[in-house]
């Protein structure tokens, strides 16, 4: 934002070191010749597959492999043969299998409804919006004062809040902060869309911006509370803290969006005109909504994911009516 004024499937026999076609199993020891024994070799006594280490996650499909890796649907562990490529990380293959069929109800492992193959609608339509709305500002400024946030101007019109999310600064510069946005947006929105569900990522996006606004409110002197702050960054912040959260809750070992979350952080703080509060606020509540809807209980997803991001958004408009009160 910128500032300016698990049992083995049908088919399986299930007996140790075959899979259902009779073939070996990987991990089957070679043959012990006359006098030979694998035992105390790594191998079982009765030629079985080494043994997992002791609390290492296995696939369900096939007990003896260690797998870190995780379906992005029902958050099993999938070894790589019963991995499928997905919009978004791999499915496995009973939930490949599950969805061919036209099953219904199906949720991601974050609660929101499964759509494997998608487009990223809600993201699609997010960055149409804020290209669309900066071009209506290059021939009517108009519209850039009238839904601007600034503290002052809030207290009177609340909405601008919002508003504000989908206006960019005009000029070069404000080309430059279109641009970083949305790119941001495509490389995060799909990744994020796909895993929480369109409704669940839509009020991540718009609680994020709302965040990035009472953040600014909050953080701003009141002699400066005229500046105007304009931007989707501290929405595109939120999506930062998100995909950290839920990077980490399908232990997928990429370092690379702490990197990127580092650097623009510190670009915040070293660069002029760049609403540090916004973007402060806007990674915060994005990083504590993406922790309710990967953490809740799993029985309880359903309807508690929903509301956990309902109360962060309760907490940032109580917020705002103390802040004004106390003016």
């Amino acid at each position: 934002m910128t500032s300016y004024p698990s049992a083995p499937p049908p088919g399986q026999s299930g007996q140790p070191g075959q899979h259902g076609d009779g073939a070996p199993a990987y991990g089957t020891p070679p043959a012990a010749g006359p006098g030979q024994s694998w035992a105390g070799q790594g191998w079982g006594g009765q030629g079985g597959a080494p043994a997992p280490q002791q609390g290492a996650p296995v696939c369900p499909r096939h007990p003896d492999r260690v797998s870190y890796v995780s379906c992005q649907r029902c958050g099993r562990p999938a070894c790589p043969e019963c991995q499928r490529p997905a919009a978004v990380g791999v499915h496995c293959v009973d939930c490949v299998r599950q969805a061919s069929q036209g099953g219904r109800g199906q949720v991601t492992v974050f609660g929101g409804r499964a759509r494997p193959g998608a487009k990223p609608v809600v993201t699609i339509t997010m960055i149409a919006l804020c290209v669309a709305v900066f071009l209506i500002d290059m021939v009517n400024p108009s519209l850039r004062q009238a839904f601007t946030f600034s503290p002052a101007a809030g207290q009177i019109e609340p909405w601008r809040m919002l508003t504000t999310a989908y206006l960019h600064a005009p000029g070069q510069f404000g080309i430059v902060h279109l641009g970083f946005n949305m790119v941001a947006l495509w490389f995060t929105g799909p990744f994020l869309e796909q895993a929480l569900g369109r409704a669940r990522f839509l009020a991540l996006y718009l609680v994020s911006a709302l965040g990035g606004s009472v953040a600014v409110l909050l953080l701003t002197p009141l002699e400066l509370w005229n500046r105007g702050a304009v931007g989707a960054s501290g929405a595109v912040f939120g999506l930062f803290g998100a995909v950290a959260v839920v990077m980490l809750r399908l232990k997928m070992r990429n370092t690379s969006i702490f990197s990127v979350i580092g650097i623009n952080l510190v670009i915040t703080f070293v660069m002029p005109n760049i609403s540090w509060q916004a973007h402060l606020g806007g990674l915060v509540t994005g990083a504590a909504i993406a922790a309710v809807l990967a953490y809740v209980p799993k029985k309880i997803r359903t309807w508690a994911g929903p509301a956990g991001i309902a109360a962060i958004a309760l907490l940032l408009i109580i917020a705002t009516v103390v802040r004004y009160a106390l003016v």
